[in-house]
């Protein structure tokens, strides 16, 4: 069976690990085969049979797996007897129903919380992370979406990578997808993102992907696209995608690789004309078309800026473009315990690291984190955005203090009180943190642990907001309060990130 483990420090690679607040936080599932009763593994069989059946009109992952766990680990902590509250149409709530079915809510989420005192779940975020696959055939970008070229090609892709025949996956998936694939034009017509993953494959040519330079990384501070001036997200996300584009990275081509591209592509590969695909996108992905300035930046960069940077002499701008682009990878991964700020970033830093150096200590610091990642349910194991530990609490414990049930559920409040305390980041970024684009972080709380290191303004706010309340109640109910100076820090973090 699988089980969650919870600030745990072991995992592959754990040598390389390391942590500011002792992993406090750290969610990360592992299979033991002999592990689970035979009724336990019983129920994990039908939650994961009764979510196939009907795995077209319910949601992915109701954390089944999760809840069976933590049931049984808390027990013998609450009082679960009390009966549901039913209500008849004719009947009146009475304050008395009302207090039992809240008694009976803060009981049952009280028992969800883990033993470091947050409460774990699944984040998918976008669902081109691991999504579903729809009735069609495709994948789409969110849990109610329509399939797109993205989302599908880059499943199909996982499927024959991880051993599906052409035609193989549960009914006949890898058959399905790609006919939806080449009904709507072939994977030339996929996103930018998706060109920059099959050129890394080796199923697509560079050619056919927009300029990424990593000159970008040398821009002086007052041009008006400089890297600082982006969101952390969008620069986290080009920051590797221009080291790769840089370097011109491709993959090995293996025999799959090689089928893939007749598989995808609806002519042949070689004849392929791959600039006049740099502006294509499926009208099932064009969520805003591209304005006409952008294009012109492309097609400048492409025509006259590209073919320059990477001849002599200019190629050696390109070297010290390469080499700065990577001084920025390895200030993230290293201030984010290899994190980096989210999974979309983590593979790309990851895959960026190992370009370099493939037996880098870097490289191997990322294959530590990706079980951080990875998340296990009835539906299967799926990729997290990044993990949501203290946004959930944040707003669980507040809750509970609503709740007005303080006295039942102490243990609860002094576990979740704790793992607020323990997640507070403590430290700015390491060195000259400005010069590498990155704000004060200290007295911030993130959206997910202390590690992370990424500060966020309404989870710094919702975390004040808990320690504030905390420390209205008796210390002996709720734990000691946090310190003055700590909630200075809090506040001067949420001031700075004015506008």
């Amino acid at each position: 069976m699988w089980k969650l483990k919870i600030a745990d420090r072991g995992g592959p690679y754990s040598q390389w690990l390391y942590s500011t607040n002792d992993f406090a936080g750290r969610q990360t599932w592992e299979f033991d085969p002999d592990a689970g009763t035979l009724e336990e593994k019983a129920q994990v069989d039908n939650a994961r049979e009764e979510f196939y059946q009907n795995r077209f009109q319910v949601k992915p992952c109701g954390d089944v797996l999760l809840r069976l766990q933590m049931l049984k680990e808390n027990k013998d902590k609450y009082d679960l007897t009390i009966p549901p509250v039913k209500i008849g149409d004719a009947e009146e709530v009475t304050s008395e129903n009302a207090t039992m079915a809240l008694r009976r809510a803060v009981r049952f989420f009280s028992s969800m919380q883990t033993s470091d005192g947050h409460w774990a779940a699944d984040i998918g975020g976008p669902l081109f992370f691991m999504p579903p696959m729809n009735e069609d055939g495709g994948w789409g970008f969110h849990i109610e979406g329509h399939s797109t070229m993205f989302g599908t090609t880059l499943n199909y892709i996982c499927m024959r990578l991880l051993g599906e025949g052409p035609e193989g996956g549960e009914d006949n998936a890898c058959a399905r997808a790609r006919k939806w694939i080449r009904d709507h034009g072939g994977v030339t017509s996929i996103p930018s993102w998706g060109k920059t993953w099959l050129s890394i494959l080796g199923l697509s040519e560079w050619s056919g992907c927009n300029p990424m330079p990593p000159e970008f990384w040398l821009l002086p501070s007052f041009m008006p696209m400089h890297p600082a001036k982006m969101w952390c997200y969008c620069r986290m996300v080009y920051m590797p995608m221009s080291y790769l584009y840089g370097k011109r990275f491709v993959g090995p081509l293996t025999n799959v690789i090689l089928s893939l591209r007749k598989e995808l592509h609806i002519e042949p590969y070689n004849e392929i004309q791959w600039f006049k695909y740099r502006h294509v996108c499926a009208k099932e992905d064009l969520y805003y078309p591209h304005p006409l300035i952008q294009n012109l930046i492309w097609d400048s960069l492409n025509v006259f800026a590209e073919p320059v940077l990477t001849r002599w002499p200019l190629s050696k701008l390109r070297d010290k473009a390469l080499k700065t682009t990577m001084k920025h990878i390895h200030y993230e991964d290293e201030n984010s315990r290899y994190f980096t700020i989210g999974c979309v970033e983590k593979v790309l830093c990851m895959l960026a690291c190992w370009v370099e150096d493939p037996k880098s200590d870097a490289f191997k610091k990322h294959l530590a984190r990706v079980p951080d990642y990875l998340w296990m349910a009835e539906d299967g194991m799926r990729v997290q955005s990044f993990g949501s530990q203290m946004w959930d609490t944040g707003f669980g414990v507040q809750a509970l203090l609503a709740s007005n049930l303080h006295e039942e559920i102490t243990h609860t409040l002094k576990k979740g009180h704790d793992f607020i305390k323990q997640s507070q980041v403590k430290d700015n970024p390491s060195g000259d943190f400005k010069s590498m684009y990155r704000h004060i972080s200290k007295g911030a709380w993130t959206f997910s642990d202390q590690d992370h290191g990424w500060q966020v303004s309404d989870c710094t706010a919702e975390g004040l907001m808990g320690c504030l309340l905390f420390s209205q109640l008796p210390s002996e109910m709720v734990g000691e309060k946090m310190e003055m100076d700590r909630m200075f820090d809090s506040v001067n973090l949420l001031l700075s990130l004015q506008v």
